[in-house]
């Protein structure tokens, strides 16, 4: 058989363009080889060399983040964070069970959970964290040193959670899965509490529960937020005007306490930009707070500045919203979250 290692010519090339898809082909007695063609790569020209027109810049759209709360209150908080391939779960105040079967109706398996990440020390934000790991080896949980110490002093809980636990340290990134986290400091009444910035790709998720003021690190973290959880806990006349005892007032009033509607909507007006998409108020409380409330004070305060509030919902009335608004349920799960 005769072989044709090159072709040489144009001409020589065309005598083969019935097969020229080919890299390699029999034509009767001839085998032929003929020349990978390189495709051309488009050519990319800037601004200058477009005469009449400016840059066209297309965005690559950003990769979604997935996001569920199921409960959040003085009863119970845990929510997750996640990708396509995984995520990890906020806080472990609620039972477990509940939390895993909504995962698995909206396609996440337990494998697919890569850590518990604990903002502090009470109990409604780690009552069921060592039942997680105990249940699912693979889960560790992520929480300072003092915070695990915390744990340990304030709650029945066995000592073998330290087998299951792993240091983190804050504004110190770590990696779980596609996230990379970063703790900050937060002022709160537990034992060295922690908000996380949660980063994937372009997408910025922060969750900052359960805490009194806004410092200046935690300004740094939450004011860069595409995707902001923030406590809205009391209405302050509710509180004043309530059967609370005056300590516990107090308490809740202190830097180290609770943020109130207006402290949280004071904070979301300075921040504003258009890179923030989803505002979640969460730990409201359920004796001195209202959803509507909540919602309303941080919603005037948006407004007020002629930025447009959609409901969070997914109404199609919502779609253009500048920037979508809800309060976390209490007791019960929020909607599947596809964020973008």
């Amino acid at each position: 058989m005769t072989k044709y290692k090159k072709i040489k010519s144009d001409a020589q090339y065309n005598l083969f363009s019935a097969v020229e898809k080919a890299e390699q082909e029999v034509i009767g007695d001839f085998e032929v080889i003929l020349p990978k063609r390189e495709e051309k790569k488009p050519e990319v020209k800037t601004a200058d060399e477009v005469e009449g027109f400016g840059a066209v810049v297309t965005e690559p759209e950003r990769k979604p983040l997935y996001f569920m709360s199921f409960g959040s209150g003085s009863s119970g908080n845990c929510s997750y964070v996640g990708t396509e391939s995984g995520g990890i779960l906020i806080d472990a105040g609620v039972d477990y069970e509940s939390v895993f079967e909504k995962l698995r109706q909206n396609g996440v398996t337990p494998n697919m959970v890569k850590g518990v990440c604990l903002t502090h020390d009470h109990s409604d934000h780690i009552r069921y964290a060592y039942g997680i790991a105990r249940k699912y080896k693979h889960i560790r949980i992520y929480c300072t040193n003092r915070s695990l110490n915390g744990i340990l002093k304030r709650h029945n809980v066995s000592r073998r959670i330290k087998e299951y636990h792993q240091p983190i340290f804050k504004e110190i990134e770590f990696k779980l899965g596609d996230l990379t986290i970063t703790p900050f400091e937060v002022p709160h009444d537990g034992l060295d509490n922690v908000g996380f910035f949660v980063q994937y790709g372009d997408s910025k998720f922060v969750a900052a529960t359960d805490l009194g003021k806004v410092t200046e690190r935690a300004h740094h973290y939450m004011s860069q937020a595409h995707f902001l959880m923030i406590e809205a806990n009391y209405d302050l006349e509710m509180l004043e005007n309530g059967t609370y005892p005056e300590h516990l007032k107090s308490r809740i009033k202190l830097h180290t306490g609770h943020l109130d509607n207006e402290d949280t909507a004071r904070f979301i007006d300075e921040i504003y930009n258009k890179e923030l998409r989803y505002i979640f108020l969460c730990h409201l409380s359920n004796d001195n707070n209202t959803p509507e409330k909540a919602v309303a004070v941080v919603r005037g305060a948006l407004e007020s500045k002629s930025v447009s509030v959609g409901d969070a919902m997914g109404a199609l009335e919502d779609y253009d919203k500048d920037v979508q608004l809800m309060a976390l349920p209490r007791y019960d799960c929020s909607p599947w979250f596809v964020l973008r």
